[in-house]
């Protein structure tokens, strides 16, 4: 009997999940890897198997030494090639697949109610997606407390455009303090992943607290992720266009 073919559809939703768990724990024993494999009618093998396959073009894996499978098809690269620098569409149109697959009531008809509805899905997404690729913990302090961490824009939300704003490479894990003062510019991350203090911040910190939570870690690494490694030209646009006016 001829195996059946993958179709776009599947593929797409095995993106999103591929997105969504560290690479290196995929297995076909992996529990998401089983839900997804039974929504679409997919062995768990054949489901990690093809994650395996997205992973082969992962440059952020390969800079690690990660080695994806050799046998991605023609329509996986497809799909990595459509999708990795739209991840807005990536995310409403694989969740709206997955929710005609479980039988879901859909979005509501209204422009209103669709726009924040996909805002609300690529919210979700992103979250989930950074805080998976830095093994849920803060890339600064290692604090891995999921209710504590925040998926944080580098290029902030409301000057990025919609495939930024839902992009993981745009995101850092902080803990909630850090991701407050990397928001209004009193730290940044260099294009070498180096974290810088601002000296304006002992005007709104106290020296203890200042040298405690702040320059202790001033020049440091920060931890980078599994994958979706932050992107270089969105540090420059924090370190440029946050960073500068506490400089």
């Amino acid at each position: 009997m001829a195996q059946k073919l993958w179709t776009r559809d599947e593929e797409i939703i095995v993106f999103n999940l591929y997105c969504k768990i560290p690479f290196r724990q995929s297995s076909k024993n992996h529990p998401e890897v089983i839900r997804i494999a039974n929504l679409i009618g997919r062995s768990p093998s054949a489901v990690n198997m093809k994650i395996g396959n997205f992973g082969s073009f992962d440059e952020t894996l390969k800079s690690k030494g990660i080695v994806g499978l050799k046998n991605a098809s023609k329509l996986d690269a497809q799909i990595w090639a459509e999708f990795n620098n739209r991840w807005d569409e990536l995310s409403f149109e694989s969740e709206r697949l997955i929710a005609e697959l479980k039988g879901e009531v859909q979005i509501p008809g209204g422009q209103e109610e669709v726009v924040a509805a996909r805002r609300r899905i690529n919210q979700d997404f992103f979250r989930k997606a950074v805080l998976v690729a830095y093994g849920n913990a803060c890339c600064i302090t290692g604090l891995n407390n999921s209710e504590l961490l925040i998926a944080s824009h580098i290029k902030p939300w409301a000057v990025g455009n919609e495939s930024e704003k839902t992009n993981p490479a745009n995101g850092l894990c902080l803990n909630a303090l850090h991701d407050k003062a990397f928001d209004r510019g009193f730290i940044t991350v260099t294009p070498d992943y180096k974290i810088h203090v601002s000296k304006d911040i002992s005007d709104v910190c106290d020296g203890a607290t200042v040298e405690k939570f702040f320059m202790s870690c001033d020049g440091q690494k920060i931890s980078l992720p599994e994958k979706f490694a932050p992107q270089k030209e969105f540090l420059i646009y924090h370190n440029d266009e946050v960073f500068q006016n506490w400089r």
